[in-house]
Parts: C-alpha cells; sequence; structure tokens
C-alpha cells in the first residue's frame, strides 16, 4: 500500500473533483503513526523506520523542477 500526504489548496471545480474523481482512498493512519512515536519516544528508530511507507520520488523530468529553483 501507497500512503502519501499532502496539503494544498483548492478552488472552484477543482475541490469537487479532487473529493469525486481523484481521490483513490483515505485512510486513517492514526494507530501506525502512535507506534512510530512510541518507538522513536524509546530511542527504537530502525523499527520505527521500518514502519514508515516508502517514499519514490515523482516521476515529473527536469523541466518542471527547474522552475522549483530548488
Amino acid at each position: 500500500m501507497t500512503q502519501r500526504s499532502l496539503q494544498l489548496g483548492l478552488s472552484g471545480e477543482a475541490v469537487g473533483r479532487h473529493a469525486d474523481e481523484w481521490t483513490a482512498a483515505v485512510s486513517d493512519v492514526t494507530p501506525p503513526a502512535g507506534e512510530i512515536h512510541d518507538l522513536v519516544s524509546r530511542s527504537e528508530l530502525d523499527a520505527a523506520t521500518g514502519l514508515l511507507p516508502q517514499e519514490r520520488p515523482y516521476p515529473s523530468g527536469d523541466e518542471p523542477l527547474a522552475a522549483l529553483h530548488l
């Protein structure tokens, strides 16, 4: 399962399309986040890291990234 977190501002038609067409699923990640927090609090960082979702770069090409001035 791929998990992503994204915060953005939408208006107009994009609001409805995001809610009705573009969102594949919404999941409550509170329980695993709590477990990760507990592991980090106990300095069990390897175990906590193992519970994090795998992140992959978004395949965008060079042109859009150049506009970000990273």
